[in-house]
């Protein structure tokens, strides 16, 4: 039997309600999880594609209800006081956990005509708006988190905003203290925006797990390819950076973003990437 059941905001010890039961919700998301993609904050999904995290479980941000077997009798129904205190909602079905963040926009208290076996005037009645798509999904069976954005999961699954890494104001400023960056026209620390911040942070895991040997390889790559967008002097191998674009284009390179065509020998930058078995 599917159930649909809610988080309520306020509630400690028994914070999951159950809404309505012999009833599913969504339309089962039928995926091949072998195509989806294991979570990078840089990579940008295609429209039918999806984020996943695998063996969830063991993740910290994991909620305890997923954790063990699942039991409707264990909860206790929801009541009408606390519809406006939903945070979430999520259905079981056949296994399967879907999940939809409820925020107020969510809910409408409107006159409206409903259409059943009649026309029928609804006023003053209160519903919640139901997704086509649930925001994520569950699979028990393959111990799998499925989801398209994670900004908006993350009131769900407390904690996994960890996942978007972004540099801290002391990780920047010793990145940007590098042998190979010259900072120069007043740009620093205080001017790097968000997006290079979370740049910074996949390129310091990239530094430190790159050999010394290939730095300057990787300098060449980069020059090569960003000539007209970052000054370098080869000499000293140190690239110039005067503004946060100069340091987004610093940052491509690292992560070997750019790349040209095999026809046509096109040079192009990669949006985003995913590795290849």
């Amino acid at each position: 039997m599917d159930h649909v059941l809610v988080k309520v905001k306020g509630l400690r010890k028994k914070p999951y309600l159950k809404m309505i039961s012999n009833y599913t919700l969504y339309d089962p998301v039928a995926i091949d999880l072998g195509a989806c993609v294991p979570y990078t904050p840089d990579h940008n999904l295609d429209e039918d594609a999806w984020f996943k995290i695998e063996d969830f479980k063991a993740q910290p941000y994991c909620l305890q209800l997923l954790k063990t077997d699942f039991n409707s009798v264990e909860y206790d129904d929801l009541t009408k006081g606390q519809f406006g205190k939903i945070g979430f909602v999520f259905a079981v079905q056949d296994n399967d956990f879907y999940f939809q963040k409820v925020t107020p926009s969510l809910f409408i208290n409107k006159k409206m005509i409903a259409f059943g076996e009649a026309a029928e005037v609804e006023d003053n009645s209160t519903r919640l708006v139901i997704n086509t798509l649930p925001d994520a999904v569950y699979f028990k069976d393959d111990d799998t988190l499925i989801f398209r954005n994670l900004a908006t999961i993350s009131s769900i699954f407390k904690g996994i905003d960890t996942l978007y890494k972004e540099a801290t104001n002391d990780e920047v400023e010793a990145f940007l203290e590098e042998d190979f960056i010259e900072l120069s026209n007043g740009y620093g620390m205080n001017k790097v925006s968000k997006p290079n911040r979370k740049r910074i942070a996949l390129a310091m895991d990239t530094l430190a797990a790159m050999p010394a040997a290939d730095r300057d390889q990787m300098y060449s790559y980069i020059h090569s390819y960003c000539e007209k967008k970052l000054k370098f002097d080869k000499d000293n191998s140190k690239f110039e950076i005067t503004t946060d674009d100069e340091l987004k284009y610093l940052l491509y390179g690292i992560e070997q973003r750019f790349y040209t065509t095999e026809f046509g020998h096109e040079k192009r930058l990669a949006n985003s990437v995913q590795a290849m078995d």
